[in-house]
């Protein structure tokens, strides 16, 4: 199963290293991982996507606990949460129908046209990461010059918060 975990660590040298060599040590994979500063630059905002069952996100969960600069961790995943991705493409685009065709997807999809070229675009969007991936599956491919993704953001709804 997808879990998606929040961490709250310190902003220290080596500290997503520490984390990011825990699951390569035990063999475990990160689809994702997002990292940034929160509003005390003491502390920096991790969040990580990872698959597995229970029982090996149970152990996760246990070892980053264990880990000296993370001060606290939540599974997003065991309660209702928002997730959102940042997604930059460039796209070629050589006709007026295409250009036609892409600006209406664009508006399908609520994305922004954030630059223009003689023969590209260049697109912004956020969404979850099934809407982002929708919007590429719903363009012809040899129009893709570049993908950029962020990785997922999420935070928990409701009362529910991530604090020192």
């Amino acid at each position: 199963m997808r879990h998606t975990i929040s961490i709250l660590l310190e902003n220290e040298p080596g500290a997503l290293s520490r984390v990011a060599g825990l699951f390569s040590a035990r063999g475990y994979n990160i689809e994702s991982l997002t990292v940034a500063p929160t509003d005390d630059p003491s502390m920096s905002r991790m969040t990580l996507v990872t698959r597995g069952s229970d029982d090996i996100i149970e152990q996760i969960t246990k070892q980053l606990n264990k880990l000296v600069d993370v001060i606290t961790l939540l599974d997003l995943t065991e309660g209702t949460h928002i997730e959102r991705e940042l997604m930059l493409v460039k796209i070629s685009v050589s006709t007026t129908n295409q250009r036609e065709e892409i600006k209406r997807l664009v508006d399908i999809f609520r994305g922004r046209i954030i630059d223009v070229g003689d023969a590209n675009y260049t697109i912004e969007m956020t969404g979850t990461g099934d809407k982002l991936d929708a919007f590429i599956n719903a363009m012809e491919p040899s129009m893709r010059v570049e993908v950029v993704r962020s990785g997922v953001l999420g935070i928990a709804r409701g009362a529910s918060s991530l604090r020192a």
